[in-house]
């Protein structure tokens, strides 16, 4: 090896964590924004009025988010990924900037989907680039950076959320944003250098057309399906029409297309498309998880809701440290199919133990639970991105890491709609069987926070308690039902030596060694 190699070898270390640094705050952004938005949502409506609009300031959001994330992907196979994401960036500074200065709520609703078109880049963006950078047999000792990312978000985004809007106005939730998007920016442009690329197919528009439709019907169905109308009614059914039609041309345009947006033949690969279906578990168990633990504590327990997201430390800690050391076996072992099993077990043992929760149950047990539901977790998450990005060959990585990441965000809308469903039925009947359907309705229809429940008479209190405790019971069991599916799933996992992984790769797959060898990226010295 030459003298030059070798102190690029020296140096390579400390500049691909620069690297990393800076993808982790543009992951970040995308994580940290729902949560601290959730916290201002209040004072937003005070001054700009428009509450029956509010649910669109989340929605429109999380709907752009989703329809873009396959695209993104896409655009950085064809064009270069490191151009892609910094357009993402940019993109999603000028929204988050917009968001701010907007003075009334249709105003805030559109700037919020221009935010979401950019937050879809971001995540697949930052996947992508750890797949060109790093082999994935290195890959496993950044999880707990990942996981580390994603704890940071959920813990410190309402209370990071709930000071801003205290002392600097809610506007500062959004131009938080900001500086931390200029680092970001500054950084993967001086450091990040990826092969650049100049595709001569046309993006296959009609497909992206097609697959943003699809997504769009989905997560609209799964956003006001129990809520907003009836899931018998004539909207949701027309949405439900929409998808299947949609999504039935999409998969014949696909196969027609010469530069398909989401290429059928990545499904192929038995990995790819069992990662895909846990990717998915995953997102259902882990957002209806972060959806109704907090407010059983709530609820049930008389935490307070100010710090909601220190409610969730046992189950994020748990999944930080099981990443990190699943990660660290994976680099050290190349061994990876032990984990999507383990982790579900142990997903399905966390749900179910919290379905058993009721009003006598402690916070040092429930906070067991969660521990247990968070290692599963944390068994799961970076591995399903990992041996997704595995399964596909180089060319493909965008678009493998947007459609695991497009699973598990769909995932995690039908688990808040499913369980959320089953929740407000078990609470309502629940309710009725203690009061009867009118005082039932009369306290059913007030935000029953600690702080109220203390002021309802103790018969009304008690039968709350046991009916929000019955909810969670029947959403939980639901949970730990689903999971069942990704714990038989992680059985037929493959395991396919990762590339990188040198001397243990001689078995692997025809390509994957020469693959591991070629130079995917380098970093500024």
């Amino acid at each position: 090896m030459t003298k030059t190699a070798e102190t690029s070898e020296e140096v390579k270390p400390r500049s691909v964590r620069v690297v990393l640094m800076a993808l982790m705050i543009a992951m970040l952004l995308a994580m940290l924004d729902n949560m601290i938005i959730g916290t201002a949502m209040p004072t937003i409506v005070g001054e700009l009025g428009g509450l029956e609009h509010l649910s669109w300031v989340v929605t429109a959001y999380t709907l752009a988010t989703a329809a873009s994330t396959p695209i993104w992907g896409k655009i950085g196979d064809m064009y270069g990924r490191k151009g892609s994401f910094l357009t993402s960036i940019v993109i999603f500074l000028i929204g988050s900037a917009l968001s701010g200065m907007a003075q009334d709520m249709g105003q805030l609703i559109g700037f919020r989907a221009i935010q979401g078109l950019g937050a879809g880049g971001l995540m697949v963006g930052v996947m992508a680039i750890i797949g060109d950078l790093i082999p994935p047999r290195e890959r496993g000792k950044y999880q707990g950076m990942m996981a580390g990312v994603m704890a940071l978000a959920m813990i410190g985004g309402p209370l990071v959320g709930g000071t801003i809007t205290d002392h600097m106005g809610w506007r500062w939730s959004f131009y938080i944003n900001l500086p931390l998007g200029a680092v970001a920016l500054a950084m993967v442009s001086a450091v990040l250098h990826l092969p650049k690329k100049r595709s001569q197919g046309k993006i296959d528009y009609l497909g992206a057309a097609l697959l943003t439709i699809a997504i769009t019907s989905t997560v609209l169905v799964t956003t006001w399906g129990g809520t907003e109308y009836a899931w018998g009614s004539g909207e949701i059914i027309g949405l439900v029409a929409v998808g299947i039609v949609s999504t039935a041309a999409f998969l014949y345009a696909e196969t027609r297309a010469a530069e398909p947006v989401m290429p059928l033949h990545i499904f192929r690969s038995r990995n790819f498309t069992l990662m895909s279906v846990i990717g998915f578990l995953v997102g259902f168990a882990m957002f209806g998880g972060v959806l109704y633990l907090p407010l059983f504590q709530q609820s049930v327990q008389g935490a307070s809701a100010t710090n909601s997201g220190l409610l969730l430390l046992p189950m994020l800690l748990s999944m930080m440290a099981v990443s990190l050391i699943a990660g660290r076996v994976t680099t050290n072992s190349g061994k990876y199919k032990i984990f999507p099993i383990v982790g579900g077990a142990l997903m399905v043992v966390g749900l179910f133990l919290l379905a058993t929760m009721d009003t006598g149950t402690s916070r040092l047990m429930s906070g067991v639970y969660m521990a247990i539901l968070g290692a599963g977790l944390g068994f799961l998450m970076q591995i399903t991105m990992l041996v997704a990005q595995n399964s596909v060959e180089m060319k493909d990585m965008g678009v493998a890491s947007s459609s695991a990441t497009l699973f598990r965000t769909l995932g995690g809308s039908f688990g808040v709609a499913l369980m959320g469903s089953l929740f407000t039925t078990r609470v309502t009947d629940t309710m009725s069987e203690r009061l009867g359907p009118q005082a039932a309705g009369a306290a059913g229809s007030a935000q029953l926070d600690a702080a109220s429940l203390a002021k309802l008479p103790e018969a009304v209190r008690d039968a709350y308690q046991h009916a929000v405790a019955a909810g969670t019971h029947s959403a939980f069991l639901l949970g730990a039902g689903v999971a069942v599916l990704g714990f038989l799933a992680a059985w037929f996992v493959k395991e396919v030596p990762l590339r990188g992984a040198g001397p243990a790769q001689a078995g692997g797959a025809p390509g994957e060694e020469q693959a591991a060898r070629a130079p995917q990226a380098s970093v500024a010295h």
